[in-house]
């Protein structure tokens, strides 16, 4: 199997920045062959752009495909404490869907007042990431929707439970049979849990309308601070639909990174010593909604997350209006209200 990282000490950077120069010149990388290690730009869409708009970041697609009746279901799952062992907690306790998808904290706290280890990611647009998790430890949005339920750090039930107590719920009985032969299952569940996250995209955001032609909805300080991000080399990681979510990175690439959480990142999963460091590379969609920032929330702001990342990523030390300026292109990667929010139940 192909190798995902380069293991060389002295060779190591060196290469890892001319990936990142074909990263730039043709906006995509090389990776293995195993599908939950592969670089994979999930989610693009082929749009005709003018010339001069052909950027390396493209759209969020104004429609999305999922089974509207079966994510509204899931959508009454994800606000439901029953899924959890004590019932007090639900998906949305970690992931406010009025708060950008996340809870605004370091690390999570689950059943029994139990700290979790990691910072919680946005729910919103995680379908475009090519594997979920920092760490990746589920290859799609199926696989991740049974980790925290299972957790015993979040919500430390089982799916016998949940079903168990689902099935004394008429009201779930009902909507389960209408949309599912077998009713109440892990699978059926699952998927419309899925179904729900599928739909919880924030398209049509103020870059995205830029990359479709408007030229006039950003300022002209918005429009050097995307110049800065693609200058400064920031594109090389963060770039396809999500800006982000397509690679695996290593925490450190130019200056040695000390992480005072200790987590060996993709390392806890594959346990191959040339993983250690590795995370995968964060979306920047809605990042002015999502703070604090990086995989250990230590980060409480944007600008501090900018300087921290030009630093170790790309062994550059940034002036303060240039972070500035970037900052300001990022926060018109917020998008709108995903719409099965916008519905009642």
């Amino acid at each position: 199997m192909k190798r995902s990282h380069v293991t060389h000490p002295i060779s190591q950077k060196i290469l890892l920045w001319i990936h990142a120069f074909f990263l730039i010149l043709s906006g995509c990388g090389s990776g293995p062959s195993d599908p939950s290690n592969a670089t994979v730009h999930k989610g693009f869409q082929k749009v005709d752009f003018p010339n001069e708009a052909r950027e390396l970041i493209t759209p969020i697609p104004q429609f999305q495909s999922y089974n509207d009746s079966k994510a509204k279901l899931g959508k009454k799952l994800f606000r439901d404490p029953r899924l959890s062992k004590d019932n007090t907690i639900s998906c949305s306790h970690c992931h406010r869907l009025d708060k950008g998808g996340v809870d605004g904290l370091q690390f999570s706290i689950g059943v029994g007042g139990k700290v979790g280890h990691i910072n919680a990611p946005t729910v919103f647009n995680a379908g475009n990431n090519f594997v979920q998790f920092w760490d990746g430890r589920a290859r799609n949005l199926k696989e991740q929707a049974k980790f925290p339920i299972t957790n015993p750090k979040e919500m430390a039930s089982s799916f016998k439970e949940i079903i168990a107590k689902l099935s004394k719920d008429s009201a779930y009985q009902k909507a389960f049979k209408a949309l599912y032969k077998e009713g109440i299952t892990e699978d059926t569940i699952v998927n419309a849990l899925t179904e729900f996250q599928k739909a919880l995209v924030t398209p049509n955001s103020r870059f995205d309308q830029y990359l479709r032609g408007n030229k006039e909805i950003l300022t002209e300080e918005e429009v050097k601070g995307f110049q800065l991000f693609k200058s400064k080399g920031c594109i090389a990681c963060h770039n396809g639909v999500n800006v982000g979510g397509n690679m695996y990175q290593k925490i450190g690439v130019m200056q040695k990174y000390s992480d005072p959480s200790h987590n060996l990142g993709r390392y806890n999963v594959t346990k191959r010593e040339e993983d250690k460091y590795y995370f995968k590379v964060p979306s920047l969609r809605n990042i002015d909604l999502t703070a604090p920032y990086f995989h250990n929330g230590l980060v409480a702001t944007l600008n501090d997350a900018v300087q921290l990342m030009a630093y170790y990523q790309l062994g550059k030390i940034l002036k303060q209006e240039e972070s500035h300026k970037i900052v300001l292109f990022l926060k018109t990667l917020t998008g709108k209200t995903p719409a099965i929010l916008r519905k009642n139940p």
